[in-house]
């Protein structure tokens, strides 16, 4: 009876399937394809990590259907670190390249100074702040250290704008974030 239990829980495990990912890539395009844009800062690398994401998770390792979600995302991270190669030596600031940013949001405006971020920067804000990977995950897909990812996260914020309400950057991207993915969302439902 034990082992009939035990088989029964096994099978009871799913695992994402191509038809999933496709699933997951489609419902939320909008969100995935803003952060290959964060990432990269060009709207052609981005549509290609969009791409080779999907491509990797349609061809990928077997997933559990509870963390396709997550893996899409990292995926994602993962293609915009092979097409950008961010580095941590790289400071300075790389140009707006061809993204305009239109908003009519003080929270908005803050997402087009994130393009304006060195790379190593960009990533860092993005993976570990808006993403929310801790310390140690940022500093293995980034392959640098973790002082690395603290220092640069430090000088992304101090490089945000401030607002004359005096919030500070951090909380003003995640505000922004959420706006982002809450006009995604009711476009997808409408």
């Amino acid at each position: 009876m034990f082992r009939t239990k035990r088989i029964n829980s096994q099978r009871a495990i799913r695992y994402a399937t191509a038809a999933s990912f496709i699933e997951i890539f489609n419902e939320e395009m909008h969100s995935l394809l803003l952060l290959s844009i964060l990432l990269t800062a060009d709207p052609e690398k981005a549509e290609r990590c969009f791409v080779g994401a999907l491509e990797e998770c349609l061809h990928g390792i077997d997933v559990f259907m509870e963390w396709a979600r997550l893996w899409a995302r990292r995926a994602i991270i993962k293609r915009a670190i092979k097409l950008v190669n961010p580095l941590p030596e790289q400071p300075k600031r790389q140009p707006l390249v061809s993204i305009r940013w239109h908003s009519t949001s003080v929270n908005d405006n803050l997402i087009g100074s994130i393009f304006t971020l060195g790379a190593f920067e960009r990533f860092v804000f993005v993976v570990s702040l808006l993403e929310r990977h801790s310390d140690e995950d940022c500093s293995a897909l980034l392959s640098c250290r973790r002082g690395d990812i603290q220092l640069a996260r430090v000088r992304a914020l101090k490089s945000l704008p401030d607002t004359d309400s005096g919030c500070d950057p951090f909380k003003e991207a995640l505000q922004a974030w959420e706006i982002i993915r809450t006009q995604q969302s009711t476009q997808t439902s409408t």
